[in-house]
């Protein structure tokens, strides 16, 4: 089971942080560390997130789950690695040292900090305002959520719209500050597809659609889009049905607002401000809390839910190594800090070093394990007096996840980040069944969004990863009577 510290422990490698970066690199290290090297996990929480089912879709992309272990029985899978249960309270960098709770001390050669981020809270003061880190921390509620009528998720990342789709028998209004949705991960056209999901009123009204004809749009230097064909049109994010239900829930969402005001019930009823009601029967209804939006609606609910990203939480870390204005540890490309014998990893760091044309940093599940990974092959190879270089992973950015039920992939520059608004796109559409977006510049793929189970993520790796020049093929790339994995095998 997990170690209090009550003697110093001394380790030859300490890693700090029960998360997927955190343990990914004891484990990795446990692999590649000499027999005669001793690894230390100091962790807070009774429990730690491993990785599980994991699953290599291309040489880039990995799907896998992640799974919270009794730090018990993960101690009792990974004697290699003796887990301990502290809080981390300072590092002294001179003496080497992690001053832990309960006056407990760990003593480290090379020392590896994984100890996350902090969840952007819309306030911390209100009991019904509930932060959120990841989809797992959605048991958390189940108690409340049993009981709830109503619930407001502020945020458009992808643990609010996971949130959105997962929630059963309640009312959900989603407020979020942009014009589509999960539009931190996808653009207005794949939030469109998404949308209807939410609102599909049949399992079956879509088995018969047919994907539409192949369409391209220019987007220019001043960020105008100019479509050629049947494109999806600038007003993707209009228009929708917000009185649809499906398993027994209404979803109602706001575009283009933020919180201005919570209030309590006495001062909601004191403001003289009218409730929106979304169900009649709730007219008399009195909430635990009021939310004002920006755009002036006022709606009442049982809770709010805040899901708006994360912070690194390199605060503690301030006076031992070098930190970015957002509060994140500064690395290069070995995971090495300011400090030569300090490294650090997942959500808390902050990649300096200049990166691929196709890799961008997003704090994600995906790049915690990698960075991980990566942080504990750098540490074996500094003991041993050697420099490694960047794992592969790191030359293209892709992840694979999973919104309402669809499996969604991103790919390079999926968003045409980078390219300053000088690219192409190419679309093909099926409602309810797939969205593919390939991002063009030079006749060459930049990035790809790909939703639903298309098949083509390793294709699509491959054109971004050799830039290969597409420009004969033009439109028919995506043509849907092409198959395309044959074409470019």
């Amino acid at each position: 089971m997990a170690q209090d510290v009550s003697d110093p422990i001394t380790a030859d490698f300490v890693v700090l942080g029960g998360g997927i970066a955190g343990v990914s690199c004891a484990q990795t290290l446990r692999l590649l560390a000499p027999d005669t090297a001793s690894i230390a996990l100091v962790t807070a929480s009774e429990v730690v997130k491993s990785v599980t089912e994991l699953t290599h879709l291309t040489k880039l992309l990995a799907s896998f789950s992640v799974t919270e272990r009794d730090a018990g029985e993960w101690q009792l899978e990974n004697q290699g690695v003796r887990l301990v249960k502290a809080i981390v309270n300072e590092v002294d960098r001179v003496e080497k040292i992690v001053k832990v709770s309960d006056g407990g001390e760990v003593r480290y050669d090379k020392l590896c900090i994984c100890t996350g981020g902090q969840p952007r809270v819309i306030t911390r003061d209100n009991p019904w305002v509930l932060g959120i880190r990841d989809t797992q921390s959605v048991m958390h509620f189940q108690e409340l959520l049993k009981d709830a009528a109503r619930v407001m998720v502020v945020g458009n990342g992808g643990i609010a719209t996971e949130i959105v789709y997962e929630l059963d028998n309640v009312d959900v209004v989603w407020a979020i500050k942009d014009s589509s949705i999960s539009s931190v991960f996808v653009d207005a056209g794949a939030g469109e597809f998404l949308t209807q999901k939410i609102f599909k009123k049949s399992d079956n009204e879509d088995k018969l659609v047919k994907p539409t004809k192949r369409m391209k749009y220019s987007v220019d230097k001043d960020g105008d889009a100019s479509f050629i064909g049947a494109a999806l049109g600038p007003d993707w994010h209009k228009g929708f049905s917000t009185n649809g239900k499906a398993s027994g829930k209404s979803v109602k969402i706001e575009y283009k607002v933020e919180i201005e005001k919570i209030l309590t019930p006495e001062e909601f009823k004191a403001s003289g401000l009218d409730e929106i009601q979304i169900n009649n029967e709730e007219t008399e209804k009195t909430w635990n809390v009021y939310v004002k939006l920006t755009n002036g609606r006022v709606y009442g609910c049982d809770f709010i839910i805040s899901a708006t990203g994360v912070n690194p939480a390199g605060d503690l870390y301030r006076d031992v190594v070098e930190l970015d204005t957002e509060g994140g540890v500064v690395v290069d490309h070995n995971m090495v800090t300011s400090d030569p014998d300090i490294f650090a990893a997942g959500d808390i760091c902050s990649a300096s070093w200049e990166p691929s044309e196709h890799w961008m940093q997003m704090r994600l599940w995906t790049q915690a394990r990698q960075m991980g990974i990566m942080a504990a092959r750098a540490m074996v190879a500094r003991t041993q007096g050697e420099q490694i270089e960047l794992d592969f992973c790191f030359e293209m950015f892709a992840h694979v996840t999973r919104f309402f039920d669809y499996k969604v992939v991103l790919l390079g520059l999926f968003n045409g980040q980078k390219l300053e608004n000088d690219y192409e796109v190419l679309l093909r559409v099926t409602p309810g069944v797939e969205y593919v977006k390939t991002v063009m510049k030079g006749g060459k793929m930049q990035g790809a969004i790909l939703i639903g189970d298309t098949d083509l993520e390793e294709t699509f790796e491959n054109l971004i990863l050799n830039q290969l020049d597409l420009s004969s093929y033009g439109e028919e790339l995506l043509n849907p009577d092409i198959d395309i994995e044959d074409y470019f095998d």
